[in-house]
């Protein structure tokens, strides 16, 4: 498997002969996580499952930013403290991303139960003369770690140029970035230099090299944390360890609204509680495994209209196929033989598969995946699902869903109990030509979320994800 490398600006081979370690960089948990988060946690989970399904073993770490200053903010403005909003929307995020079908990872460190480590590795830094004390804090001496830039392909001529550079006139050189801050206000934790915080660098360069050690396989999050988090992580991680801080670095490109970056300072954010309840969970890890994951993508409800029909179809699909024809045709096209749909179906795997290999183009493999939706459907339209049939396309069809992250709903047992009564009825009533009376029952089921699909000789029914009920 061939992923691109930012560092490398190259597509780099994904060594999987013995286990693969992601760090994701996770949430600031000072408010409500929105869609471009989503898709940065849902692209590495749908990889993550990727990489299960070919029988990888994995360790996939995704901390939480648990301390920083929109924290400290949003407490004040609140008169709460900072721990109370953190832990807040920690719980917001899990309650987001199940529903998202996003798997757990291995392990959700927070920046705040890491404070021993992150002492420790500036006071290494300090002492191999990467780091001095200043009246402010600690800092990183940007200068001394000759390959700066390297990551973001910044030169730091245009960097000490630049409007990005903050302004502090306890700084060496204004290129270097805070590792430790001094400060007189909760939270605050003692150091050897003084009570204070982490910088936001420090907290994922001592949790990534706890959990996973040094050159781990990949590093990953969005695009925006290129630089300079992502560039600062590797001056100080490469400074302490002297070895390879990753070997992929993976990013993710941004969600635009309009052609504009989705972010809380323009107020253009969709929450992911905002478009689970307007679209669903399928529909979302569709819209943000829709183009390539290193491209942004545009937040379009047409677009997102247009998902709906094609979700519609998987119900229908998956519906047909676990409910096929049992008694064989003996008319059966010869397109049907097995000789003729076995090499199509390990095509279509193949190519499913090979798409994620090659850069992870999962717009690549919803393609294939949908050729084998659209090509059920087709055969049921003509009473061509049969046992047979199903035998073959139903596995594949399941593994596609699973790796894809995608969820079709099940009815509790008495709710299909009653489905099931509510049909025989109406086919009573249709074999009496009462059809007024079977449409009544079409219409109580369709408000029970249950769509009908009439063949010649049986009814088959779908309990459809409830779409578009939100705001």
């Amino acid at each position: 498997m061939k992923i691109f490398d930012t560092l490398s600006s190259a597509e780099k081979e994904l060594d999987t002969s013995s286990i693969v370690r992601i760090y994701v960089c996770g949430v600031t948990v000072y408010d409500e996580s929105h869609v471009g988060h989503a898709r940065t946690i849902i692209v590495f989970d749908t990889l993550r499952r990727f990489l299960e399904s070919q029988g990888t073993n994995m360790k996939f770490i995704q901390n939480f930013t648990d301390v920083d200053d929109k924290i400290i903010d949003r407490a004040k403005a609140e008169n709460v403290s900072a721990d109370t909003i953190s832990t807040k929307y920690i719980s917001s995020y899990f309650d987001g991303f199940d529903k998202l079908n996003v798997k757990r990872a291995d392990s959700y460190p927070k920046a705040t139960e890491h404070i021993t480590e992150m002492i420790d590795l500036v006071k290494d830094l300090i002492d191999k003369d990467y780091a001095y004390v200043s009246k402010n804090g600690v800092y990183f001496a940007v200068s001394k770690f000759k390959e700066y830039g390297k990551l973001s392909k910044k030169k730091i001529d245009e960097l000490v140029a630049g409007a990005r550079v903050e302004v502090d006139e306890t700084k060496r050189d204004p290129l270097d970035f805070a590792l430790w801050k001094f400060v007189d206000d909760e939270p605050r934790w003692e150091s050897p230099w003084g009570y204070g915080r982490p910088g936001w660098h420090i907290e994922c360069s001592a949790m990534s090299l706890k959990y996973l050690g040094s050159n781990f396989e990949i590093h990953g999050g969005g695009r925006d944390l290129i630089f300079p988090h992502h560039e600062n992580e590797i001056a100080q991680s490469e400074c302490y360890s002297g070895e390879n801080f990753a070997k992929i670095w993976m990013h993710v490109g941004m969600v635009t609204i309009n052609g504009e970056k989705m972010s809380k300072s323009l107020g253009n954010t969709k929450s992911v509680d905002f478009v689970l309840s307007r679209w669903g969970p399928n529909i979302i890890r569709l819209f943000c495994l829709s183009g390539h994951y290193s491209k942004p993508i545009d937040y379009s409800e047409d677009m997102l209209k247009e998902t709906i029909t094609k979700w519609r179809q998987v119900e229908n699909c998956y519906v047909e196929l676990l409910h096929p024809i049992k008694d064989e045709s003996p008319n059966r096209p010869e397109s049907l033989d097995s000789k003729i749909v076995e090499p199509k179906i390990i095509l279509y795997k193949k190519n499913f598969e090979d798409a994620l290999k090659s850069d992870f183009n999962t717009s690549l493999a919803l393609s294939s995946f949908f050729n084998i939706v659209n090509e059920v459907n087709n055969m049921a339209a003509h009473e061509f699902v049969t046992e047979h049939v199903s035998k073959l396309y139903l596995p594949e069809f399941k593994k596609m869903l699973e790796v894809l992250g995608l969820k079709i709903m099940e009815p509790i047992h008495e709710e299909s109990v009653r489905i099931y009564e509510l049909i025989t009825k109406r086919n009573a009533f249709r074999a009496q030509k009462k059809y007024r009376e079977a449409d009544e029952i079409r219409q109580q089921l369709e408000h029970m979320g249950v769509i009908l699909i009439d063949h010649k000789k049986r009814t088959l029914w779908i309990k459809q994800e409830k779409i578009g009920v939100g705001n």
